[in-house]
């Protein structure tokens, strides 16, 4: 694989590091230009991404255009991948190929067709999932012209359940004299929180214990400023019930892990529970892979970068929880200022709760170190790795978080380059775009044939994960080739 061709590659994979918020129209004309560029590498990653991505938005859009591509090894992959949404997604995946293709091929319809006719043949899964997506599965039967069963008809359409359903359980709920009689439906029925909550008449410890205990622990993180408004938090047994789900979550796969702090600022939990949340996604981040490579971050503290440091609290924190190589982290502006972070005690949950330790996580450790920092200054991005060079602290990666403006010497490129030729190696850089950003800085290291990667902070913190798979591979040639290598799924009828 050439030089312009791994370029090209990575650029299509550093511009996947982007959280449109269900905002298709903002990523179909990146996808486009992609699947044009190289469509055996487009189909390739787009499988690899399903399993390794994070942003449903991408996710939707790469079946999408597999199942409306020229292509049939695409198409059939397009075809096994639709099966493993939810009919909500599966929805927007249709609508997206009738706004931006233009068509929904036979291939398409017959693969949405194959998925709900899979749901009606088991009785309990369509009903979970008429219960959870009914406006979507309706839209769906709709707008393909498929024809329903007659159990989806009377389910969805008629608006006449049958007695052994759960959308008819929910309408016995919703008749229910007693918040006890209510609270025994929702444990027998296992009825889904949000849609439980609209039927339920009035919400006691007894109901809220019923809804909890048939929740996911990602629908209960999905749903705590639900369940905080509903004075969850207040009751010892309710919240311990909250408890139990997030300490649950940390290991379980369905779990997103981006969505702890998210969840903990929407809803303004207190202490304890927030620090759950960030273990709970701190876990799941370290499932996503390990460093391997000695890395060195280093944050602009210069005049306007208050986003840049709080950009590199979140970094630090996300590095530090999955790397096995040294990491070292300085702030600068025209000078370096080394920031260490006190991880000599074990953050993890199982020990807090053990040894009744602070309830503190990497990121708030990080925050302490970061306190004192202060945005302010001239800029000189060189002088962190002058500082690393007469330190002879070795680093396989340099992620900088900057605007890349600088000027004061020493200069990243100079600076960079006496470092490389004392400690006899050369590390890739990966830059993380900031404010109004210039590309000073990598156009100077692409022209000395240096591996640059960005990644463009546009104030969603909730997408900085996604820069794991850049961090955690060996060489950005083996994570091609790790994608590439991605077998595509093939159609098993």
């Amino acid at each position: 694989m050439n030089t312009a061709e791994r370029d090209l590659r990575l650029e299509m994979l550093n511009s996947l590091l982007t959280t449109p918020h269900r905002e298709l129209n903002k990523v179909a004309d990146l996808h486009k230009m992609m699947v044009e560029l190289d469509p055996i590498f487009y189909g390739h990653l787009g499988v690899w991404y399903q399993k390794e991505g994070d942003v449903r938005d991408h996710k939707e859009v790469f079946v999408g255009n597999l199942l409306t591509s020229q292509l049939t090894e695409h198409r059939e992959a397009g075809f096994m991948l639709l099966q493993t949404f939810p009919p909500y997604q599966v929805a927007r995946i249709v609508d997206f190929m009738k706004q931006h293709q233009q068509k929904v091929p036979r291939s398409a319809r017959t693969a949405v067709r194959r998925y709900l006719q899979k749901r009606e043949k088991q009785p309990q899964f369509f009903d979970r999932a008429a219960l959870r997506g009914r406006k979507s599965m309706k839209h769906l039967y709709a707008t393909l012209h498929i024809k329903p069963s007659e159990r989806a008809n009377t389910i969805l359409f008629k608006d006449a359940p049958p007695e052994d359903s759960l959308a008819f359980a929910l309408k016995q709920l919703a008749k229910a004299a007693t918040p006890t009689e209510q609270a025994r439906q929702i444990v027998a029925h296992k009825i889904p929180y949000t849609i439980a909550i609209g039927a339920v008449k009035q919400i006691t410890p007894t109901v809220l214990v019923a809804l909890i205990n048939s929740m996911t622990p990602q629908e209960v993180i999905n749903n705590l400023k639900s369940l905080k408004a509903r004075g969850a938090m207040e009751h010892p047994q309710v919240k311990a019930l909250i408890d139990e789900k997030l300490v649950a979550a940390q290991s379980d796969s369905r779990v997103s892990a981006l969505k702890g702090r998210v969840a903990a600022e929407a809803a303004g939990l207190d202490l304890a529970t927030t620090a759950q949340l960030e273990r709970v996604m701190d876990e799941q981040v370290k499932k996503r892979g390990k460093i391997a490579k000695s890395t060195a971050l280093l944050v602009d503290k210069s005049g306007s970068m208050h986003q840049a440091l709080e950009v590199g609290k979140h970094l630090a924190a996300l590095i530090s929880g999955i790397t096995e190589a040294e990491l070292f982290v300085y702030a600068f502006d025209t000078m370096p200022y080394p920031v260490q972070a006190n991880l000599s005690r074990d953050t993890r949950l199982g020990d807090i709760l053990a040894n009744n330790l602070p309830q503190e996580h990497l990121y708030s450790h990080w925050e302490r170190a970061f306190e004192h920092i202060r945005a302010g200054g001239g800029t000189s991005i060189g002088c962190s790795v002058e500082a690393m060079r007469r330190r002879k602290q070795l680093v396989e990666q340099f992620i900088l978080v900057t605007d890349q403006g600088e000027n004061t010497a020493p200069y990243f490129g100079n600076a960079f380059d006496a470092y490389c030729q004392e400690l006899n190696v050369l590390p890739n850089v990966i830059i993380v775009k900031v404010g109004s950003y210039y590309d000073w800085i990598e156009q100077k290291l692409r022209e000395r044939q240096v591996q640059v990667d960005t990644f463009t902070f546009a104030g969603d913190y909730y997408s900085l994960p996604n820069l794991i798979p850049l961090l955690s591979r060996p060489s950005r040639l083996e994570l091609l080739m790790e994608i590439l290598e991605t077998p595509l799924p093939v159609r098993d009828d």
